[in-house]
């Protein structure tokens, strides 16, 4: 009997217990149905706080054996440099590092290896931001960069007052052109690229983001793009064309050692700092091996079957014929592309060029182009082993370390590669070898600030070395008879328009020179880099400086009028006309180049009212 009391005790116990713990779970229950958003902030900031202090206690750990490591390795290779590579620049921490942190770090050096550089931590840290940015951060100057979804700016940090380039990439434009993997590899590339050490590549920062678009902080090339100076001054000369190409080649090299492939390389992407140093920028198409240990610089299929679609990655005229049939990827395909720029800087156009994409890949697949009179003999024979159909087979795929292969090319002697970061890169000088005898002229655009100024003919005489003086041109051996020329710019008003009817009615150029009288005309040869063609030029009141082609009568342009145009004749035959964008290599097949520099200076002192000169 006592038993059975005990054991009915014992459960009637048991049933109160689990009522009320029904009873308590119910009551929360109804709590919590009743304050969701409460309870939900209780719980993520409990969660938080406990995030943190793990957060906090790994960070002690790593900071004390970081500590003790620095030390063990002081004490024992005292003669060494110690080696500490610099947090991601992308990474925006909520709170600066603790003071014994950063005491410690300003006393360590990093060695960069890509770049050839030595940097304290200390400079490192003043590069990276320490708390998370937004646009506020910034004064947002000039635009300086376009693209399809983003806007590129000039900025200044309004906590440092350092300048850099903010390209702002707006979310409903990428998610509308589908760039999100775009974007996506462009910041994974830059990424890895700016924790590489290498100063040859635009630097990324930061990035952030607002509730319409994406920002992406990074380093300021202040003196722009390569092509615009290729457009300047036509072709670059050998010391350019070396130095520069030499600069890309190595940026290749960094690039591929880190399994990244750049697939849109073209003088745009290619930047210049305010030393004029390469740095290689736009990551958008680029890729990046996920398999580095399996990876040689032989061809290698993309997985992506994105990627094998009908289009491309990259620009046409720069584009390697296996992305067009295969759809594959290669590190040689950047290579190809070195091979397009190389002729570009020589020849002053890229080697595949016509007016539709279809005919220039028709070019590509048949490796269809020209070398121009002129062209550079060893840099012919590099062009010629990088444009190569297959792959496999161009120049410096086979390498094993480096492109030692293209480095030790002979259109490469007595350039020091490993030196290239701290030589300083030669003048931009256009190459030039326009005459009958062969004879390379370079116009270095400097004038000696003690000759007389002005182009009359005690000028005319020094600047050909007719004078008995040295010249860095050849002249011939008599003087040809100047053109005579008649007085338009001293007509009055009642003159010039009867010359004008006149015009209208016997010049067959009328209908092409906007309405303008005609002071002065001739045919020709306008010359782009090693490229030249047969134009009627036309010097018209206005100014104007028109030309057409005479084949089909049709206007082609316009040089430019300024204050600041000049003319620099360079012998009988051969005249530049100097604009602030572009230097206009013209030449006289009659030898009038004089007298097309007599009458273009006569109208610029005219409509300006500026001091003569020739040149700046």
């Amino acid at each position: 009997m006592d038993t059975k009391t005990s054991a009915y005790h014992l459960t009637h116990h048991h049933h109160h217990l689990h009522q009320q713990t029904k009873k308590q779970t119910s009551a929360a229950s109804v709590i919590v149905r009743s304050r969701p958003v409460q309870f939900a902030q209780t719980l993520a900031r409990v969660f938080r706080i406990g995030r943190k202090e793990k957060i906090s206690k790994k960070a002690a750990n790593k900071i004390a054996a970081a500590k003790s490591s620095s030390t063990a390795v002081f004490h024992h290779q005292s003669q060494q440099q110690i080696v500490v590579m610099p947090p991601p620049p992308t990474m925006q921490t909520a709170t600066p590092q603790p003071p014994s942190t950063q005491a410690t770090q300003t006393s360590q050096v990093v060695q960069v290896n890509g770049g050839g550089q030595s940097l304290t931590t200390d400079n490192i840290a003043n590069m990276m931001p320490v708390t998370k940015r937004n646009p506020k951060d910034y004064i947002f100057g000039k635009v300086i960069g376009e693209g399809s979804y983003s806007t590129v700016y000039l900025a200044k940090d309004i906590h440092t007052n350092r300048e850099h380039a903010i390209k702002v990439c707006e979310k409903q434009q990428i998610i509308r052109e589908k760039k999100r993997e775009q974007v996506r590899r462009e910041k994974d590339a830059l990424n890895i690229l700016s924790n590489s050490g290498s100063s040859l590549f635009v630097k990324l920062y930061c990035t952030f983001q607002d509730a319409e678009r994406l920002y992406f902080v990074m380093s300021y090339a202040k003196n722009g793009d390569l092509l615009p100076y290729i457009n300047k001054v036509g072709s670059f000369d050998s010391a350019c064309t070396r130095f520069y190409s030499g600069e890309i080649l190595r940026a290749l090299e960094h690039l591929h050692d880190l399994n990244i492939m750049h697939r849109d390389l073209k003088p745009e992407n290619i930047l210049l700092d305010h030393n004029m140093h390469i740095k290689v920028a736009d990551f958008g198409c680029s890729k990046i091996l996920e398999q580095p240990d399996a990876v040689d610089k032989s061809i290698l299929n993309d997985n992506n079957p994105r990627q094998r679609s009908n289009s491309f990655v990259g620009t046409a005229q720069y584009v390697s014929p296996e992305l067009l049939t295969e759809k594959t990827i290669s590190p040689s395909s950047d290579l190809w592309a070195l091979g397009c720029i190389i002729y570009q800087m020589i020849a002053g156009l890229p080697p595949f060029r016509s007016r539709s994409e279809y005919m220039l890949f028709k070019k590509i697949l048949n490796l269809d182009y020209v070398y121009p009179d002129g062209f550079n003999a060893d840099a012919k024979d590099l062009v010629q082993k990088l444009l190569v159909l297959d792959p496999n087979e161009r120049l410096g795929t086979k390498d094993d370390l480096r492109y030692t292969s293209i480095r030790s090319h002979p259109f490469y002697n007595g350039l020091d590669f490993d030196t290239l970061h701290i030589t300083n890169p030669p003048p931009i000088y256009p190459y030039l070898p326009g005459n009958s005898e062969g004879q390379e002229l370079r116009s270095q655009y400097r004038v000696p600030d003690h000759l007389e100024p002005g182009l009359d003919d005690k000028q005319l005489t020094r600047l050909l070395g007719l004078d008995g003086q040295s010249s860095s041109t050849t002249t011939p051996a008599s003087v040809p008879r100047p053109r005579k020329r008649s007085g338009i710019l001293h007509m009055n008003d009642e003159e010039k328009q009867h010359q004008l009817n006149q015009q209208r009615c016997n010049s067959k150029w009328h209908g092409l020179v906007e309405g303008n009288l005609i002071v002065k005309q001739g045919l020709v040869d306008k010359r782009k880099g090693l490229f030249a063609r047969r134009r009627m030029l036309m010097l018209t009141m206005g100014p104007h400086l028109y030309y057409a082609d005479p084949a089909s009568m049709t206007l082609k342009g316009e040089i430019p009028w300024s204050p600041q145009l000049r003319v620099e004749p360079k012998n009988f035959r051969i005249f530049f006309v100097h604009t602030p964008n572009r230097t206009y290599y013209l030449e006289d097949p009659e030898g009038f180049a004089l007298e097309w520099c007599k009458a273009i200076e006569e109208m610029r002192v005219n409509t300006y009212g500026v001091s003569p000169t020739t040149c700046t």
